[in-house]
Order: C-alpha cells, then structure tokens, then sequence
C-alpha cells in the first residue's frame, strides 16, 4: 500500500493529477484506510504506469479513459482494447517519423552553422 504522496512520486504524476485521474473515473476507487486516507495498490501503480505511457505518446484523456473502461468490463474487450492502442501505436509512429525528420534537419542546420566557424 502507498500513500498518495509515494504514488505521486512513483507514477511521475502529481497529487493533484492523481486526484483528477480519480475523479473522473480513468484510475478505478481507490482504496482508504480506516482514517479516510487515500491509499494506492501495486495494481493502481501499475495503471498509473500504462497511463504515464498513453500521455506522455499524446492519447487523448478520452480514448485513456475508453481503454480504462474497457478493462474493467473484463476479458470479453481485449480485441477492442487491442484495436485502440494499435491505432495509438501508428499515431505515435508517424509522430516520430516526423520528429525524426524535423531532427534531421535541424542537425543539417546546426552543420551548417559549424562550418561557417
């Protein structure tokens, strides 16, 4: 178990995200102690984990929020759940292909500029 604090810290997310993760339903009903305070599984630090990645490659809170619910009506949405981080896949792809290029260039730039001295 792990105190919000530690979650934060772990997961990369602020306390503050974490609560709006809550909040809208993409982390599924955290747990609380006997005092009402928040505490967080390994299993929820693994979510948080598969949400750090959806982010931080630009899915949109929608389609994360999508995939979260998919998961909790069980088994029977693994194709679909499959089908919406395949189609994320190919977004991320062409995000890098285009990243790779703009890198490219500006490399190219940055020769240039070391051979004018």
């Amino acid at each position: 178990m792990y105190a919000p604090s530690e979650a934060a810290r772990r997961s990369g997310f602020s306390l503050d995200t974490l609560r709006y993760y809550e909040k809208i339903g993409l982390l599924g009903a955290v747990g609380r102690t006997s005092a009402g305070r928040r505490v967080f599984t390994d299993d929820d630090l693994g979510w948080l984990v598969l949400f750090r990645c959806l982010r931080d490659t630009g899915m949109p809170i929608a389609e994360m929020c999508r995939y979260a619910e998919l998961a909790r009506e069980g088994e029977h949405t693994a194709g679909e759940r499959r089908a919406l981080l395949e189609s994320h896949a190919v977004r991320v792809e062409e995000q890098m292909r285009l990243l790779q290029n703009q890198y490219d260039h500006l490399r190219e730039k940055i020769r240039f500029y070391e051979r004018l001295g």
